[in-house]
């Protein structure tokens, strides 16, 4: 599954706030791999979820991981903020 890192509209985040996510998070976590791609961040997860779901259960499954990986990077980085990013299905 893809994601899209972006920064959240509502949340007014400083211009850099990608870019500072983006050297706080790394290219790893886990099974979620992280790559820069223009104005966006994007996340690859390497597993699978159970095929009794449906496809909107596992993508929600894989957007709250992420989401999950990027509120730990912020709660250890006072510069940054949780409420900044928003993580959506990708390409």
């Amino acid at each position: 599954m893809r994601f899209r890192i972006t920064r959240h509209a509502t949340a007014s985040p400083p211009a850099d706030a990608l870019d500072l996510l983006a050297s706080r998070i790394g290219k790893r976590r886990e099974d979620i791999h992280f790559a820069r791609v223009g104005g966006e961040l994007r996340a690859k997860i390497d597993r699978d979820e159970p095929v009794a779901m449906t496809s909107d259960e596992r993508t929600e499954i894989g957007r709250r991981a992420v989401l999950e990986v990027i509120e730990e990077v912020c709660a250890r980085a006072p510069e940054l903020k949780t409420d900044w990013f928003a993580v959506s299905p990708g390409r």
